[in-house]
Order: C-alpha cells, then sequence, then structure tokens
C-alpha cells in the first residue's frame, strides 16, 4: 500500500516509517526534519509544516491510506492542528483512510496526568497536553466522510493492578505506569490501515 506518514521522525512515527518499509509498503514521509530519515527505494520524502495543508496535501495525494504520529512539539500545538490539517488534505485529495494516534488511553481521566509533568517541566507546553489531545481526537470524530480509527497507546492508568495494556504486547512497569514498546505501537497503527474491526472508533492497543 501506498501510505504517507507524519510525524514520521518522531518515537513512533520513526518506527512506523521503518516497519513500513520492512512490509513492502511504499512510505511517504512528511517532516520538518528530512535530514532524520534514510533512504530507500521504496520512501519518498516531503519536507513541509504539517499546520500548512498545502504541505499536507503534497503527502497525502495519491496515498491508500494516512498514519498520524504526530508529537507534542511547538508548544504542544502540533498534535491537534496538524491532524486538523491532514484531515482537510484528505479531504480536498480524496484519501479516505486514517489512522490516528492519540495519547489519551482507556484508562486514563482527568485525575491521572503523570504524563503531562514532562512536558509542563521541560517548559514546551502553553496548554494542558491533555486538552490538546482531546481536541485531536474530536476532530477526527468530527470527519464523518473519512473512514478512520484512532489508536490510543497510552500505557498510564491508575497503576500497574489496573493496567489492561499488557495483553499481546510487552509492558514495562514504570512507577504507577504500564509502558508499551514503542515498536509495538507502530506495528498496530501499521495493522490497522488494512484490518476494518476498529473503523470509526477509539481503540486502545490491547483490545
Amino acid at each position: 500500500m501506498r501510505i504517507a506518514v507524519f510525524g514520521a521522525t518522531g518515537t513512533v512515527g520513526r518506527l512506523v516509517v521503518e516497519q513500513g518499509l520492512e512490509r513492502g509498503h511504499e512510505i511517504t514521509a512528511c517532516t520538518r526534519n528530512a535530514a532524520g530519515i534514510a533512504s530507500h527505494p521504496n520512501l519518498r520524502v516531503v519536507t513541509g509544516d504539517v499546520l500548512e495543508v498545502t504541505a499536507a496535501e503534497r503527502a497525502v495525494a495519491g496515498q491508500d491510506a494516512v498514519i498520524v504520529a504526530l508529537g507534542n512539539g511547538r508548544k504542544g500545538t502540533v498534535r491537534a492542528e496538524g491532524t486538523r490539517s491532514v484531515i482537510e488534505a484528505m479531504r480536498s485529495t480524496g484519501v479516505q483512510r486514517l489512522v490516528c494516534q492519540t495519547t489519551l488511553g482507556a484508562g486514563d481521566s482527568r485525575a491521572n496526568l503523570n504524563f503531562l509533568w514532562k512536558y509542563v517541566m521541560f517548559g514546551l507546553l502553553l496548554r494542558p497536553a491533555y486538552a490538546d489531545h482531546q481536541l485531536q481526537e474530536r476532530y477526527v470524530r468530527e470527519a464523518t466522510d473519512l473512514r478512520w480509527t484512532l489508536v490510543r497507546p497510552s500505557a498510564f492508568t491508575d497503576g500497574p493492578a489496573t493496567g489492561t495494556f499488557q495483553r499481546g504486547f510487552g509492558a514495562e512497569v514504570s512507577g504507577l505506569a504500564l509502558k508499551i514498546s514503542r515498536a509495538d505501537i507502530a506495528g498496530f497503527l501499521l495493522d490497522q490501515v488494512t484490518d476494518e474491526t476498529y473503523l470509526n472508533r477509539a481503540v486502545g492497543i490491547s483490545d
């Protein structure tokens, strides 16, 4: 398949690109920093800012599916607003299948924000990360003209005893969180490109 990957130089996106190529897919990687991507015969790199619809359109045009694995860079604006830009690009180019990674997990709650501190401590956010992820999911859910799956790989739960994310995936207990291998998350994102089981749903990777 021909798959456009947004967030291709991020921790999960990079693995999506690598695994996608290993599986024989043709990958288009959209990034502002092409220097971090190795060349490959089945890899096309589009340099541009995901917040600009025209850049997103260059990456999306002619693809069979789109995977969004955006992070919270640039003070928290990229994940939600970048996803909205990708959705607009898909509509304008006629591409229908969207697999979107968000950080909201099935066990997350407003009171369970231990994942937020690493962003706050480094001063990378001007608004709560949780609100940004909620907005991202809202944009995807409202795209009723697209065929989408939201993947929630967050392993931040109320504690290891309540974690349900271990089924089928290796998980490392760290503090109060179960952390799943990024490679497993990337593989699951790629699986959803063709698996319609979770179509138009938000799913945790162990569901």
